[in-house]
């Protein structure tokens, strides 16, 4: 058998606050290059490390103090800043609400609300019909339940559709 086979493979982990190698179980290798290229990827996808594929090894998670971490790019959403306003501020304030405008509901409301009392002047059936289609029933069903016939239940509903596109063409 050949020297190599007889020895069992050590290995060493190096720990960058005493700047020492430490020879550990193959087990504990294992766990702490899991982690610890883990950690490294999962930073560099994120563009906050820098570290070179030759320093791996000097890789002991602690970013904050590491000599190979991006500086600047680490800014939460709750740092403070001031601007050149004087003010204090920070990126949340930044970040645009998704939300409509109270103004913009209520005025959508009211226009809503214009266009179903137009909407029931013109077709006084008009909400009963909604709630048919709502529950799925065909428009011959629906113009036997309301008492017409199919066609002139539809040519009812055509003629209200354009009469209400031309009052409120943004709508429609």
């Amino acid at each position: 058998m050949s020297k190599n086979a007889n020895q069992s493979k050590q290995y060493r982990i190096y720990l960058k606050a005493t700047r020492k190698w430490v020879e550990v179980p193959e087990e504990v290798y294992r766990k702490h290059t899991r982690f610890h290229d883990a950690y490294r990827k999962r930073q560099q996808s994120h563009g906050q490390c820098t570290c070179p594929k030759n320093k791996f090894w000097l890789c002991d998670a602690d970013c904050l103090v590491c000599e190979f971490r991006r500086a600047g790019d680490q800014l939460s959403l709750d740092f403070t800043a001031e601007n050149e306003d004087g003010d204090i501020c920070s990126p949340l304030d930044m970040l645009v609400d998704p939300a409509p405008l109270i103004e913009d509901v209520i005025c959508d409301k009211a226009e809503l609300d214009q266009l179903f009392s137009r909407l029931q002047e013109l077709m006084p059936e008009a909400i009963e019909i909604g709630k048919l289609r709502q529950k799925g029933l065909t428009d011959e069903a629906i113009a036997e339940i309301i008492g017409i016939k199919r066609t002139t239940f539809r040519s009812r509903l055509e003629k209200a559709k354009q009469q209400l596109a031309t009052e409120f063409p943004d709508r429609f």
